[in-house]
């Protein structure tokens, strides 16, 4: 019960961020957590993020998630209702089709996936953590890294461990039918198939390199579309408070995995993150390089947000890191 406790007591805080975070507005976050829960819903009142006045609303959208084509056949799935603003993307291709991410596991995609694509759809993971996985489940087909902070993950999560991403703290609206606080938890799913770094994968018209950027999780990959010159980039970034504070963080490991995803800005035309926007300008990958070196060197001033965990704030994005975090020379 304690361990839910303080569970909850993080979620709290991190929902607190969201509120007050986003790209350019990060001054305005505050330096510790609110101090009642109606201060933490806030973070609804700033949706629709300005980035999807730019974007048309694709007609498979449901009472759950939004769509949006965001590239020559890659959707954007996004769950704009729950405070993580989960984006998962349906990549296609004329052979099959590539999930990226399976999101919550709190709507079910697949239906939405279905209105998409006629093709086979084979689900690819950003890395294990419960947010991208919850809709794996629904699928036939999962191809994985198969580490085991994966494998661990094939398992489920009980309602216990994700019952608050259910709560009414951390929702715009109500849940789907059936969907409770109580009752929401992350079901099990088979591996199918295994990918590893350096693999192609050919979905016919297009060619998707996967890419081991480890740091944000011992699992995390990336996609990368080298003749459309896009780059998904799971969380390892996006423009929000990116989450480095979780024990299966690796910051040195984090730090290569950047700087070998700045290293292809000047052959990318979109990055396409998996929270808040679905777009970004491939040379805030650059910035990413150049700001957490700064960080890792001692040089940006930390601010503290409470449960052992501090904030390096620049105009785009920030850092969330524990405040035991090593510095690298």
């Amino acid at each position: 019960a304690k361990k839910i406790t303080v569970m909850r007591l993080l979620l709290l805080s991190m929902i607190a961020l969201a509120a007050c975070g986003g790209a350019g507005e990060l001054d305005a976050a505050p330096s510790s957590a609110p101090a009642s829960a109606a201060d933490l819903v806030t973070f609804c009142d700033r949706l629709p993020r300005p980035a999807y006045a730019r974007l048309q609303l694709h007609d498979a959208s449901d009472d759950w998630y939004e769509v949006y084509e965001v590239g020559a056949g890659v959707w954007a799935i996004y769950e704009p209702f729950q405070w993580q603003e989960v984006i998962s993307y349906l990549i296609a291709g004329t052979e099959y089709s590539v999930l990226f991410d399976s999101g919550n596991g709190i709507g079910r995609i697949r239906p939405i996936v279905e209105e998409l694509t006629d093709t086979p759809v084979r689900v690819i993971n950003s890395h294990g953590h419960f947010d991208h996985i919850g809709g794996n489940f629904e699928f036939d087909e999962v191809l994985s890294v198969s580490l085991p902070f994966t494998l661990e993950r094939m398992h489920g999560v009980q309602n216990e461990m994700v019952s608050m991403e259910a709560s009414p703290q951390a929702l715009c609206k109500a849940l789907p039918d059936g969907v409770t606080e109580d009752s929401h938890r992350i079901l099990p799913f088979k591996i199918t198939g295994r990918i590893a770094d350096g693999d192609t994968l050919d979905l016919g018209g297009r060619r998707l390199e996967v890419l081991q950027v480890p740091g944000h999780t011992p699992d995390a990959i990336a996609l990368l579309d080298r003749e459309a010159g896009y780059l998904w980039t799971g969380d390892s970034f996006y423009e929000g408070p990116i989450w480095l504070f979780f024990p299966e963080t690796d910051l040195p490991a984090y730090r290569d995995s950047v700087a070998r995803m700045a290293a292809l800005v000047p052959e990318l035309q979109a990055v396409f993150p998996a929270h808040n926007t679905p777009h970004a300008e491939p040379a805030l990958l650059l910035k990413l390089e150049d700001y957490l070196l700064q960080i890792l060197a001692g040089e940006v001033e930390a601010v503290s947000v409470g449960d052992g965990n501090v904030e390096f704030r620049f105009e785009e994005f920030s850092f969330l890191m524990r405040e035991d975090y090593n510095r690298i020379d």
